[in-house]
């Protein structure tokens, strides 16, 4: 009995103690994280380099280019200087104005940066990229999921070889994950699929590639606002700052793929070029541009037509001008006999 009577203060004590701290532990609840973002574009860093990795395409490189690999750039630098060529890949995110105002809309550019450009008319340093515009399926940004709705592949961009092209994600299997990117060796333009590296005037080639390693994915920020010492994107060594400042999904590029099926990839600057007039058909004939294993051929169609009538109307008017020159140099070199010409 004394020993119950002599801890039943104690025991008091000890319920007046815990009491204390649950109210303390009510009061002091633990504050909300607050999510980082460097380079002030409205997406958190974590959201951005989750949708770099879940985007990140699967390029396609000639393992004896003679610039090796993408390269990874010395940071903090303003004039770019390479310190590694071991396939790093840099990447940009932005969030961009969408059809629906509750579903977040972000567009992602991801550079493969050379050395050097070794082709034709070559020059040091090598910005290229591609691009993707993803949707999320709900308006938390975070907790969403995303999906990518079309593909763009610079090619030659802004030159009078430009063959860029755009697609639908969805026609190139690349809607949950990255596409499948041809890198042309040399001049290093990319593209949507391997046939189409024929049409860069004559001087890409993209044969007996094979797939890049995956390597380090780095989020170079915006160029006002640079990540992990990327301050190389304002050197005017090259334009990199212009093409991350361009939206490669405008609306009139995007309106007239959406007229053509859903099967074509569609020259981004149609009229650039003396064959950008044509679309490169994937799969809506039986001559198109077969994906993945079931290539079968090319087929090119004028766009808004038929990719048949198209085909056979080109095919057509080419002999007959064919036909028509040689029977002009024909008589230019045997003129006929004095006898027989017209009085």
């Amino acid at each position: 009995m004394r020993t119950l009577r002599r801890s039943a203060p104690l025991l008091i004590l000890v319920a007046l103690l815990s009491a204390a701290l649950v109210r303390g532990a009510t009061v002091q609840s633990p504050q909300p994280q607050i999510a980082i973002d460097s380079d002030h574009d409205g997406m958190s860093d974590a959201l951005e380099q989750a949708l770099l990795l879940q985007f990140a395409p699967k390029f396609m490189v000639d393992p004896h280019d003679c610039s090796r690999l993408p390269a990874e750039f010395k940071a903090n630098l303003q004039t770019p200087a390479v310190e590694l060529e071991d396939g790093t890949i840099y990447g940009q995110v932005f969030p961009v104005k969408s059809a629906s105002a509750n579903l977040p809309t972000a567009e992602i550019h991801f550079y493969h940066l050379w050395r050097t450009d070794c082709g034709p008319h070559s020059h040091p340093l090598d910005a290229e990229h591609v691009a993707v515009l993803v949707t999320a399926s709900g308006p938390d940004q975070a907790s969403a999921k995303w999906k990518a709705l079309y593909w763009y592949a610079a090619a030659h961009e802004d030159t009078i070889c430009d063959v860029s092209q755009i697609t639908r994600a969805s026609t190139i299997r690349a809607e949950q994950s990255g596409a499948t990117v041809f890198v042309s060796p040399g001049k290093h333009a990319s593209y949507l699929n391997e046939k189409l590296c024929r049409a860069g005037c004559g001087a890409d080639k993209c044969l007996n590639l094979v797939a890049l390693a995956p390597g380090k994915i780095i989020n170079l920020g915006e160029p006002a606002h640079p990540m992990n010492g990327s301050v190389f994107i304002a050197s005017s060594a090259w334009p990199l700052s212009t093409k991350m400042a361009n939206s490669n999904f405008p609306a009139e590029p995007v309106d007239r793929l959406n007229k053509l099926p859903d099967t074509d990839i569609a020259w981004f600057h149609p009229g650039k070029h003396p064959v950008q007039g044509i679309i490169a058909n994937s799969n809506s004939t039986k001559q198109a541009i077969a994906l993945g294993a079931n290539d079968t051929g090319v087929a090119i169609s004028v766009a808004q037509q038929s990719t048949g009538n198209a085909l056979q109307k080109t095919l057509k008017n080419t002999k007959h001008a064919l036909g028509v020159s040689a029977k002009q140099v024909g008589k230019a070199l045997n003129p006929p006999p004095e006898s027989e010409k017209p009085q």
